[in-house]
């Protein structure tokens, strides 16, 4: 059902040479919610920055490291408010400040889910490193994706060419195939961080519930991701399929 509508809403934006009104539904529809899911985990994050633990962000991560045999990674305070990441080339757990400094259930499940991607690197996940080995062909995709989005704005040659609506659907590929594989990666980094947290005994049952509570509504923003870039390329690919059979 889903496809037939983007097929129909596709043929009719195909006929008026311009962005039908199916691209626009996708695009604020998805924005919508994830703006919904950005919300809610900053509101979890606030909530449950306000539970005290024993240990700040940046001593759960080099206690999970180091428990894990990982003494060649390290914990790093980087500028801003949840741009908590892993860096695989440099081989830094990389803590908001907010993160690193603060003894919280937030800061704990997130220090603990960065730290699963490390232990993810150590132990060759195959998600992990499939979607590192994607990166540079999504960065070109991406690139390529604006220009073509921007001929698409302004109604170019782009509907009248089913090469050039192709190679859109090419792109929208790659991108969406990009932020599905990441779900298995964000979902077990999340795994990892809740067993090690429960076995380690930093968190206690229902402080552990808490940050399980946050670290899914981050998964939620991974998901929201992903169903938008699936919707994206469905739009295109039944607009250049509407094309192949006129």
């Amino acid at each position: 059902m889903l496809f037939e509508n983007l097929l129909l809403a596709a043929q009719t934006h195909a006929q008026q040479g311009g962005i039908g009104i199916g691209y626009w539904v996708i695009i604020i529809g998805t924005t919508l919610v994830s703006m919904l899911i950005s919300s809610t985990l900053k509101s979890r994050f606030n909530e449950y920055s306000r539970i005290p633990i024993r240990m700040t962000g940046a001593e759960v991560a080099e206690a999970m490291l180091r428990q894990n045999g990982i003494n060649d990674v390290r914990v790093i305070s980087v500028p801003g408010l949840l741009t908590d990441h892993y860096d695989p080339i440099k081989k830094t757990v990389n803590l908001s400040e907010m993160v690193y400094g603060m003894n919280s259930v937030a800061a704990a499940a997130v220090a603990a889910h960065e730290c699963g991607h490390a232990v993810q690197h150590q132990q060759a996940y195959a998600w992990l490193n499939f979607r590192s080995k994607m990166v540079p062909a999504v960065q070109f995709a991406s690139s390529l994706q604006q220009y073509l989005m921007m001929a698409a704005m302004f109604g170019l040659f782009l509907f009248h060419s089913p090469f050039m609506l192709w190679l859109l659907v090419a792109v929208f590929a790659v991108t969406a195939l990009f932020a599905v594989v990441t779900l298995p990666v964000e979902f077990d980094a999340s795994k990892r961080a809740m067993v090690w947290l429960e076995r380690s005994g930093v968190a206690n049952q229902m402080e552990h519930e808490k940050a399980q509570n946050a670290l899914f509504w981050a998964a939620m923003t991974y998901v929201a991701g992903a169903v938008g870039a699936v919707a994206q390329l469905l739009y295109w690919l039944s607009l250049a399929m509407g094309r192949r059979n006129d």
